[in-house]
């Protein structure tokens, strides 16, 4: 009973080709989630992009007072 016979084995071994093997769904679950992740960063970094300028200007519209400091 400590040991594992011929057909414990061969259980182990066909369920973890069913899990890690190529076409596996365990497999197909990981590459999906990998996706979406990069996707989702991709995504982040669109967000970024489009906010606005970053080098330290405001992007809120200005008042007039502010208006007639540029002039001067």
């Amino acid at each position: 009973m400590g040991t594992l016979s011929i057909w414990h084995w061969l259980i182990v071994i066909v369920l973890a080709m069913l899990l890690f093997g190529g076409r596996g769904k365990l497999s197909g679950l990981m590459g999906d989630a990998a996706k979406g992740i990069k996707a989702f960063r991709e995504g982040l970094k669109g967000e970024d992009e489009t906010k606005g300028p970053t080098d330290g200007t405001s992007s809120l519209p200005r008042t007039d007072a502010e208006k007639d400091e540029l002039k001067r």
